[in-house]
């Protein structure tokens, strides 16, 4: 098993396991790649007004939690040990899957999903043969299914943005390389690989772009990571110029714009992040404060994030900020109340998800919201 620092928001919710990846490094060749896809899914016109946010889902924190809704389905995910995963129609409320991971495995986020297929990944970190399992379903029969010939899943990370997704995979050269695909035609494209011991991690997929990380020399002090991002539509990646040197840890880019979060491995504090803006990749860096780690997301034409503030109490709340082109500033969405715990959010058809969970209620409970990104 791989052994790799990794960051854990300081939420109490999340709704699957990561930092863990197979030790299995060897692999069959793949065959060429082909067409690399591209989301379907154009972005709406940016509408800078602060959304309304809708309540979705209310449940105990023990219950039922949104992993994500689409235009035709909606996926929860049990508190159970194993992360049992329902897709049942928005409709009619039928269930169309109900994924039990198998026994050792434990249901990773997010679920791939689009109108006809659903991606469910499942992890075993623990013992001495970590293993990643990928089932793809087809939702008009339920039945489940394999990737095809894509190349194998090697790292617990799957960045998706509405039926594109990306991830880690290791070639024949024992190489980590980053495999963006499509969930319905199951085509995809090598977009950059690294030798071992290196890694690729940390997938972020918008409309457009993919931005991802790159880890040399883990466990030695030479560590070194850094942000890179590539067009969907084709070409190389291209490095993120950082503001500190190797501490780079995660970021989203969209249409052209990238925003990333630097924090030492070393750091004492890690949930915590330094955020940064680049409106374009000669645009020069601009600071943008605090971010809870790990929370960047892209969605429609804008990139969001969590921020998290202690009162003079030591109370936590969170918040959700927001940027597109255009904007002097970030834009405040979301202003959470004190003791109220945010999970990272997800993007589908759009629309901007959040888990959001009230620890100091009896009984505690979580509320999923949702807003348009505008």
């Amino acid at each position: 098993m791989r052994r790799r620092t990794t960051v854990a928001v300081g939420i109490v919710l999340v709704l699957g396991v990561a930092g863990c990846s197979s030790s299995d490094n060897s692999s069959e060749p793949q065959p060429p790649v082909s067409t690399p896809p591209i989301s379907t899914t154009p972005p709406a016109q940016t509408n800078t007004a602060v959304p309304v946010w809708a309540k979705v889902l209310r449940q105990p924190v023990d219950g039922q939690h949104l992993v994500t809704r689409q235009r035709k389905y909606v996926v929860t995910r049990a508190s159970d040990e194993a992360g049992t995963t329902t897709i049942a129609d928005k409709s009619s409320r039928k269930v169309i899957v109900r994924h039990v991971p198998a026994k050792g495995f434990v249901a990773q986020s997010p679920v791939v999903i689009d109108d006809r297929w659903a991606l469910i990944e499942d992890i075993r970190s623990e013992g001495s043969d970590p293993e990643i399992r990928v089932v793809r379903y087809d939702l008009s029969t339920g039945r489940a299914g394999g990737i095809g010939k894509l190349p194998r899943v090697s790292e617990p990370e799957i960045g998706a943005y509405d039926g594109t997704f990306a991830y880690s995979s290791t070639d024949a050269k024992n190489r980590s390389c980053l495999i963006v695909a499509s969930l319905d035609t199951l085509s995809s494209r090598t977009v950059g690989c690294v030798a071992a011991p290196g890694y690729l991690a940390d997938p972020v997929v918008s409309s457009d772009s993919v931005t991802f990380s790159e880890i040399t020399a883990p466990e030695t002090t030479g560590r070194c990571k850094r942000v890179l991002t590539a067009s969907l539509s084709g070409g190389p990646a291209r490095p993120v110029p950082a503001a500190t040197k190797c501490i780079q840890w995660s970021g989203a880019s969209v249409g052209g714009a990238t925003i990333w979060s630097e924090v030492a491995a070393s750091d004492p504090d890690q949930y915590q992040s330094k955020a940064y803006l680049r409106e374009s990749a000669d645009a020069p860096t601009r600071a943008l404060g605090a971010v809870a780690t790990d929370t960047i997301l892209a969605c429609g034409n804008w990139i969001l994030w969590e921020t998290r503030t202690v009162g003079s109490g030591g109370e936590e709340s969170f918040q959700i900020n927001r940027w597109t082109a255009g904007l002097t500033k970030p834009q405040r969405i979301y202003t959470g109340k004190p003791g109220i715990a945010l999970t990272p959010m997800t993007c589908q058809d759009n629309t901007v998800y959040v888990e959001a969970a009230d620890l100091s209620a009896s009984p505690t409970y979580t509320e999923a919201i949702s807003a348009t990104a505008g």
